[in-house]
């Protein structure tokens, strides 16, 4: 609704844009029609008024180089099983199956990769304290099927062997210049008291695995960072002529730690390091579970973290891995502010980049839910 306020004073400023040419009314107009005229100019500096949309988005005419994207995912009421989201554009994402779980034999943090052998590969465990990982296999996306069991033996990681049996969030990379799989998970080293819950988490460390075909592993697991500190949720990307670790900075935030439970990046000219350049924090405090993603004309890089728990998603943007990065506005569900949308009460997984055809033989599949309602 357009105050009074705002219509007096567009009538005010009406004769001397008359004037200046700005606009072709005639002398006819007067009383409502001027109003009338003022309301029609406010919505031309409303229009021109409104924020700029995230860039990497496509004109119409030009060609795309991500045609889709997938996110798969689990929700606040069914933590740790696996879900579908898609989108077109990287910013606003639909859920399929109307909005219920697409394998029901999978459990964990969902992670997905496509291999050597244009298949996906997606891993998982029961829960933190199993002492397996779980590899499944799909040719579509569709229908997955078991690959694999892995089983670490955390004590013969070098320099860990005060490792717990916990393994968190199990996340694959296939490296194609190396042609091998790499296998990242978080581990902790203490349990957390009453008066110290914090200390557990901070005590995690990204341990890492390689394989050839995610049947047979290296010897044993290896610590991936270098530094004193805990790290969850990390994953592999090669971009812009190096390697990138994106992860979560798990120490708690204070003013002796500021970048504490906060989405970072490093980077290393090999893919197993040593990584180093760790970023100042990309997201605020308490965010996790970092998915990246390259836009639609494939110049600019879209990462997304969930401020948990489970309460909403943020959005950072950039056109170089190295920053830097700004946060778009989005999951506050008025359309007029939102910069990009996910469906409600999705927690954390993974996205990936998908076909056209891929994308349409999902929502062929499992038929997409356009609104919350529905």
């Amino acid at each position: 609704m357009i105050s009074r306020k705002h219509t007096c004073l567009l009538v005010k400023l009406l004769p001397g844009l008359l004037a200046q040419g700005q606009l072709a009314f005639s002398n006819r107009f007067a009383g409502k029609h001027v109003i009338l005229a003022a309301l029609a100019l406010l919505s031309v500096f409303t229009l021109h008024a409104q924020q700029p949309d995230p860039p990497g988005q496509v004109a119409p005419g030009e060609q795309l180089v991500n045609e889709a994207y997938l996110f798969a995912h689990m929700t606040h009421q069914d933590y740790g099983r696996l879900y579908y989201s898609v989108s077109l554009d990287g910013l606003h994402w639909y859920r399929l199956n109307n909005g219920k779980r697409v394998f029901e034999d999978y459990k964990g943090h969902p992670d997905i990769t496509k291999g050597h052998d244009g298949r996906y590969y997606i891993a998982g465990n029961q829960s933190d304290a199993s002492p397996e990982i779980n590899i499944w296999v799909s040719d579509d996306l569709v229908s997955w099927k078991l690959h694999s069991v892995y089983t670490p033996d955390l004590k013969k990681t070098p320099g860990y062997a005060q490792a717990l049996q916990r393994i968190g969030a199990p996340k694959l990379y296939y490296d194609e210049p190396s042609d091998q799989y790499v296998m990242t998970w978080h581990t902790p080293h203490q349990e957390g008291t009453r008066e110290d819950p914090e200390r557990y988490w901070a005590s995690q460390r990204t341990l890492y695995v390689t394989s050839k075909d995610l049947k047979t592993f290296s010897a044993y697991p290896e610590r991936l960072l270098p530094w004193d500190m805990g790290t969850i949720d990390v994953f592999i990307r090669k971009a812009e002529g190096k390697y990138w670790a994106v992860i979560k900075d798990e120490r708690y935030p204070t003013l002796d730690w500021v970048t504490g439970k906060t989405v970072r990046m490093a980077s290393s000219e090999s893919l197993l390091g040593p990584y180093s350049n760790l970023s100042d924090p990309i997201s605020p405090n308490f965010r996790e579970a970092p998915m990246l993603i390259p836009s639609p004309n494939g110049e600019v890089w879209y990462l997304y973290y969930e401020q948990y728990p489970g309460v909403s998603y943020g959005l950072s943007i950039a056109d170089s891995l190295s920053g830097p990065w700004y946060q778009a506005s989005g999951y506050t569900f008025f359309a007029d502010w939102d910069k990009y949308a996910l469906p409600e009460k999705v927690r954390h997984g993974c996205m990936i980049t998908i076909s056209r055809l891929e994308y349409d033989r999902l929502v062929g599949e499992f038929g997409m839910k356009m609104k919350e309602d529905e």
